[in-house]
């Protein structure tokens, strides 16, 4: 390992102390699974808004959301309206009715708030019914997080992938196992304000490097291909609108997450909710025109041949000095770790309380949630060395059947309708099995389609993969209005 390593590994080692050390903080705070899965009701503004902006942002707007418009162009910048709408949609809508009937009703978990009302055996039905789609999704999700610390490891290191996956789930799993829900949202506060400061500072250097905004335009004008500079990306017409529809479905379905819903289950007040949002859509406005930015600059600086998702990478090694190279990888694990934690808590939260097995252990409920959480951890590190796949595409698919199957129930339930219970469940399996039929059919080849089959298969195709980020939420919607009442 050479000196710049040391000096990389050095500022690693030393942020990833400070993390264990917040945990170890935070695990006197943990006596009921109230504590351990909501902060205890607790946070406050700046650790509520930069965490929530640290989860749904995580290592994918770093490294592909960059490599994305690196890859396309302007084109992609269509995303962004529909990310940012969905920072607007969870904090200014649904944030009041969420965060006063949870805490009212002394819910745990979103699951609680998605089945409030409804009879015991139903309840308990949806529940499990929602634990297994969790833990389906965030399985994948984590892998793909995992996956991105293994490439940062591998890059500047030359580990190998098992090392690097082993490392990252390490260091993630040690301070939320100790410190729960506090531990998680104060690192990930400490982790967005890192990826911000990083998200302003690599794309600045990226753009005088490349000569400035004229120096960007000049050397896209030679060299990027056709369509490029095109805000529409050179697509017309219904090809266009399903571009735009399913980009921007990246930004609904983060109304169906219940890793953000449980951020403003925790907000302690009304006020502090909404200082948080105004953290929480700054920093998202300063970290995606960052990204941007050093997509564009990137393509100005290596051409188009590089690896989107390492472009990050690559600008950090090229551009800044040892000490700063760290942060930036610091900034990777941050954004990995940020994601990972919540979710990890998240899918530990649907197996222990939503499926009622802590109930089983009284008085040891946060034991029984923090074996659970090991357990899942393990199973998403096989995953990680067994199933590679691009983190962009991981992330979307999970992203999207979660969001598909409790986004539309919370938009009804926090509208004031309150569907029945087969409504409910109905769909949710909607929502989630069409998402999975879409992904599914995507990767099927044309030609082995036919009829029917062969137009959804299109549909599935399509750029912006409108029919798996948009339409599951129709039918979802359809069945939540035809079964409201109770």
């Amino acid at each position: 390992m050479n000196g710049d390593n040391l000096i990389v590994l050095a500022t690693l080692v030393a942020y990833k102390l400070v993390l264990v050390g917040v945990g170890v903080w935070a695990s006197r705070r943990n006596r009921t699974e109230g504590d351990f899965f909501l902060a205890s009701r607790g946070l406050g503004a700046w650790v509520a808004g930069l965490s929530y902006a640290a989860s749904t942002s995580s290592a994918w707007v770093l490294l592909g959301f960059s490599g994305f418009v690196y890859a396309s162009g302007l084109s992609a910048l269509w995303m962004v309206p529909g990310i940012w709408g969905g920072y607007v949609a969870v904090w200014l809508f649904f944030g009041r009715r969420l965060r006063a009937e949870t805490a009212e009703r002394g819910h745990v978990t979103p699951t609680d708030f998605l089945t409030a009302g409804l009879a015991d055996r139903a309840r308990a039905t949806i529940g499990i019914l929602a634990s297994v789609f969790i833990l389906f999704c965030f399985i994948f999700y984590i892998a793909a997080q995992f996956g991105a610390a293994a490439a940062a490891f591998e890059t500047q290191f030359g580990l190998g992938v098992a090392e690097s996956v082993l490392i990252g789930a390490a260091i993630v799993l040690l301070y939320s196992l100790l410190g729960g829900f506090w531990a998680v949202s104060v690192t990930d506060m400490l982790q967005g304000a890192l990826m911000a400061v990083v998200a302003v500072a690599l794309p600045v250097t990226a753009l005088i490097a490349a000569g400035g905004f004229g120096g960007i335009a000049d050397a896209l004008s030679a060299t990027a291909p056709e369509g490029y500079l095109d805000i529409t990306g050179g697509q017309a017409g219904f090809v266009l609108i399903g571009f735009v529809l399913g980009v921007w479905g990246v930004g609904v379905n983060a109304m169906g997450q219940p890793q953000l819903i449980s951020r403003l289950m925790a907000v302690k007040d009304e006020g502090a909710r909404m200082r948080g949002f105004t953290i929480a859509i700054v920093w998202a406005v300063a970290v995606f025109t960052g990204m941007t930015i050093l997509g564009l600059a990137g393509r100005a600086i290596v051409g188009g041949a590089a690896d989107g998702e390492a472009l990050f990478y690559t600008l950090a090694d090229q551009l800044l000095p040892p000490v700063l190279a760290g942060l930036v990888i610091a900034a990777v694990l941050s954004a990995v770790m940020s994601t990972v934690d919540s979710i990890l808590l998240s899918a530990s939260a649907a197996v222990s309380h939503d499926m009622r097995l802590s109930r089983r252990f009284s008085g040891k409920e946060v034991l029984v949630s923090r074996i659970v959480m090991a357990v899942i951890a393990g199973v998403a590190v096989w995953m990680t060395l067994s199933l590679p796949a691009t983190i962009f595409a991981r992330v979307l698919f999970a992203w999207s059947a979660l969001g598909a199957a409790f986004g539309p129930i919370i938009v009804v339930r926090v509208l004031g309708l309150e569907p029945k219970a087969w409504a409910i469940g109905t769909a949710m399996c909607l929502g989630f099995g069409l998402t999975v039929f879409f992904n599914a059919l995507g990767m099927v080849d044309a030609q082995s389609l036919s009829g029917v089959m062969a137009t959804l298969g299109e549909w599935a195709r399509a750029p912006g993969d409108p029919a798996e980020r948009m339409l599951p939420w129709a039918p979802a919607l359809l069945v939540l209005w035809l079964g409201r009442g109770r």
